[in-house]
């Protein structure tokens, strides 16, 4: 269903299904296609109370009809991640597109939310099928095992699945530890077993350096 035209465009093949997408994302279609804008980006009354409360802005279309789709966004790199059952957290700003059959959410994550700036919770998507999220630059899949825990710059990081726990970690930053004198105010670290997926550019953030 889900296939990419380069590394910046994804099309959608569809046969009476629906997909949703961030909304203003469809740069083109053929066929017979009909859009509805969704509110809130959650599941029902909890997932927009929710958003609204944090801040947290996701607009969602659903589109739904018979013929071909294609999505992009400030021709940010898309990278296609395949869901069997299991969930997908990935920041509201990176996620573009999902299966009509998938289940999107909220789930607090605490301290890097606030220090970005992106409220306390991050999407939650999951069940079968594809998701489609965006990276500034081409997006590096990095595995955490129980061996090798991973420390993630919150400025870089998209997403990431799989059994993790996260902890933060404050006063130590990268630029600092090369010298620099400033960087973000956090680390994220994953610990267990799974896939983070970080880019090769980092946004902005409310903390700034420190």
């Amino acid at each position: 269903m889900f296939r990419l035209q380069g590394s910046k465009v994804l099309a959608v093949e569809m046969s009476g299904d629906a997909v949703k997408a961030k909304n203003g994302s469809m740069v083109a279609y053929d066929g017979q296609m009909a859009f509805k804008k969704l509110s809130g980006g959650g599941e029902g009354i909890r997932g927009m109370v929710t958003r609204r409360i944090t801040g947290e802005q996701m607009t969602v279309m659903e589109v739904r009809g018979q013929g071909t789709c294609w999505f992009a966004d400030r021709a940010s790199e898309i990278n296609l991640v395949g869901l069997q059952g299991d969930k997908l957290y990935v920041e509201s700003s990176n996620l573009l597109a999902t299966d009509g059959g998938l289940r999107t959410g909220t789930s607090f994550t605490g301290l890097r939310g606030a220090s970005q700036g992106n409220g306390l919770f991050t999407t939650t998507v999951e069940g079968h099928g594809q998701a489609a999220i965006t990276s500034d630059g081409p997006a590096v899949v990095l595995r955490v095992s129980p061996q090798y825990p991973l420390s993630v710059d919150p400025g870089a990081y998209i997403a990431h699945q799989g059994n993790l726990r996260q902890s933060f970690q404050s006063g130590v930053t990268f630029r600092t530890l090369m010298g620099e004198g400033g960087g973000e105010a956090f680390q994220i670290r994953f610990e267990g077993d799974g896939l983070v997926y970080v880019q090769p550019s980092e946004r902005n953030t409310i903390a700034g350096d420190v």
